[in-house]
């Protein structure tokens, strides 16, 4: 190699898809990315083969996939039935994923465990499955060949927060009320101490590695963006009515209803509009809940939209209104900053994260009658003095254009891989 810090990284990406959204999303985003800042072979699943193809990567040069169906399949269809509907019981599809996953890696160490043996990789990266429940029975047979492996970043398991007890059970979660046995299965702790580093989404999934192990995980949140998707920029003009967006699966956790009873006020007197972009099983009760508001006539629903026509939509408001009370990762609160729309959120989990006082407003989490007082309050203050927006605005651009697209997060998981790499005497790089 010409450049000696460009390492050789087999990239595990057992998710990974540029026409899909959420993590596999994310999996071929930051995958892909990485091929900027070291030699990097992709290991995916064989359902990404064909959209790898269409994006002009070469099989077997660029990328390798793995045909794990004859156990993937089978567990697939089983969640489905049990989730009892679509977009539901996330928990149960993780657990699942869980029994199917080790068989992935089974045949990943087939096709490659000769070569990593045989030093043809620097470093093993596990970028996807993102969640901490699933775990990696080739880490150790990376340590005993003396080839670090990186997992990460892991995110999910946010906890309910307390109030929302009904919205859980909605979603059908109720696997979510026994997440914690995840820590005795079998090879957390064996992948935890093979692990040379361990890159965490959140700072709750940070907290949930055992002190033993505190000393290699690096905090480092897992959605970006790609520039060339979001490269309009808000007006940010404040002149009313302001004009609020909400993005996303119209689904309870996400508090759709909770924002059109926040907003009523100001969408009654037309000191506020809302579009609400996305679609899901709450679009009925909410078009109904809109109409005995009397705020029928404020509020667009855009259902859903394809994914290139989002921002056209966003962009034009002032405020994305994002009362989600259990994000793990929050992209859309990235997607909104990267556009100049000030984000205003529930301090809690991924998107209290990702805002600062700088770059948009947080109210605090409570239960739903606090949630909605707060956020209505917010509406009102920034509609009787909405002169800090264009200030925010900016501030929000800048910090996503530093820290939040692909090519710098490629640039920080590099930063990882040169410490793993390096002779141990250097503490865990701080990212952000």
């Amino acid at each position: 190699m010409d450049d000696p810090r460009r390492r050789r990284v087999l990239v595990i990406a057992e998710a990974a898809n540029p026409e899909w959204v959420s993590v596999p999303l994310v999996g071929w985003s930051l995958a892909t990315a990485l091929r900027a800042v070291a030699d990097v072979h992709i290991v995916t699943q064989i359902r990404n083969r064909d959209a790898f193809l269409r994006a002009g990567l070469g099989e077997g040069e660029d990328f390798t996939a793995i045909n794990s169906e004859a156990v993937a399949r089978p567990l697939h269809k089983t969640a489905s039935f049990l989730r009892m509907g679509s977009g539901k019981g996330w928990t149960m599809t993780t657990a699942i994923n869980a029994l199917s996953y080790p068989y992935f890696e089974r045949l990943v160490w087939q096709v490659f465990g000769a070569q990593i043996r045989a030093g043809a990789f620097d470093l093993v990266h596990r970028v996807t499955p993102l969640s901490p429940t699933i775990q990696s029975p080739i880490a150790g047979k990376c340590r005993s060949a003396g080839v670090p492996f990186v997992m990460g970043p892991l995110n999910g398991g946010v906890p309910w927060p307390p109030g929302f007890d009904a919205e859980r059970r909605r979603e059908r979660e109720w696997l979510s009320y026994v997440r914690g046995a995840y820590r005795y299965m079998p090879w957390r702790g064996s992948t935890l101490a093979a692990a040379s580093a361990i890159i965490c989404g959140s700072r709750h999934t940070q907290s949930e590695i055992p002190p033993a192990y505190a000393d290699k995980t690096v905090w480092l949140p897992e959605n970006a963006i790609d520039p060339a998707r979001f490269n309009l920029v808000a007006a940010q003009d404040p002149a009313m009515p302001l004009r609020g967006c909400f993005i996303g699966r119209l689904v309870p956790y996400k508090g759709p209803d909770m924002l059109l009873e926040a907003a009523a006020p100001l969408l009654r007197d037309g000191r506020l509009v809302l579009d609400i972009i996305g679609d899901g099983p709450m679009r009925g009760a909410l078009e109904a809940q809109a109409d005995a508001l009397g705020v029928a006539g404020a509020v667009t629903f855009h259902g859903n939209l394809p994914h290139a026509e989002v921002q056209g939509v966003a962009v034009q408001a002032n405020l994305l209104t994002f009362p989600s009370i259990r994000e793990f990762g929050g992209g859309v609160v990235l997607e909104a900053m990267a556009l100049g729309v000030v984000p205003l959120i529930v301090d809690y989990a991924g998107p209290g994260e990702l805002v600062s006082e700088e770059t948009g407003f947080k109210v605090p989490i409570g239960n739903r009658e606090d949630v909605i007082r707060a956020f209505g309050a917010k509406l009102e203050a920034i509609a009787e003095d909405p002169a800090a927006l264009p200030g925010m605005s900016a501030n929000a651009r800048a910090r996503v254009r530093e820290h939040f697209t692909w090519p710098a997060k490629a640039r920080q998981v590099a930063e990882v891989y040169d410490w793993v790499l390096g002779d141990g005497s250097a503490p865990a790089p701080a990212l952000l």
